[in-house]
């Protein structure tokens, strides 16, 4: 079996790492924004471009638009994007994990490979401190796939890459859980504070409101 989780959502408490990295731009730009207004119009941005992207567009090129973007509806300096981002991408290996993960991960990679599946580039996932968790055998990334959440071809792929072993997905944002079940791959919702489930779209029959929760369930599928 192979066990799949969102970096960004499911192991990394993306939207604390990251206000906090935008808090210390805004500190250095003296800026009225906090991090996490800032944080938050970028996501949104960076999650639009997502749904259409197509490939040889790499998940860089997005991020960065998206910071543009951002900038732009915030009346910011164009001219800092390209800085503001770096300092935003090698920031990324201090966000922090979501306190119950580490030990969810050790005791499943007792019973499966433990993986993730993410809309990033290989290089990006690897600065991670969730990277350090998994198989990196089992790093399926946008890069490695050609594809972006939520369109199936991604977790088809990653699907493909798995078998013959079942492959099961943790997921925790609402764009990941439905694009998951959309495409028939069995589905453990992760909740996770700030994530809602998409109304309009399929309802995951298995959620834990922890990640130590997992294992139980993980066991009841045959490996």
């Amino acid at each position: 079996m192979v066990v799949t989780f969102d970096l960004f959502s499911a192991m990394t408490n993306s939207r604390q790492g990251g206000g906090v990295s935008f808090s210390e731009i805004a500190k250095r730009r003296m800026l009225t924004y906090s991090g996490h207004e800032i944080y938050d119009c970028w996501d949104s941005h960076n999650k639009s471009l997502q749904r259409t992207a197509q490939f040889p567009t790499t998940f860089r090129d997005l991020s960065l638009e998206a910071l543009s973007k951002t900038y732009f509806d915030l009346g910011l300096e164009d001219s800092w994007v390209s800085h503001d981002f770096l300092y935003l991408e090698n920031s990324v290996g201090k966000w922090p994990l979501w306190p119950d993960i580490s030990f969810a991960i050790k005791s499943i990679s007792k019973f499966a490979s433990v993986g993730l599946l993410s809309n990033v580039d290989n290089s990006l996932a690897e600065k991670t401190q969730a990277y350090q968790l998994i198989d990196p055998t089992w790093s399926l990334t946008s890069e490695r796939l050609a594809a972006y959440k939520p369109d199936p071809a991604i977790y088809k792929s990653a699907v493909s890459i798995a078998a013959p072993l079942k492959l099961v997905h943790i997921a925790a944002s609402a764009r990941d859980v439905r694009g998951a079940l959309e495409a028939g791959i069995t589905t453990i919702r992760l909740a996770r504070p700030g994530h809602k489930v998409d109304e309009s779209g399929p309802q995951p029959k298995l959620q834990v409101d922890q990640a130590s929760d997992l294992l139980a369930l993980i066991q009841n599928f045959k490996i």
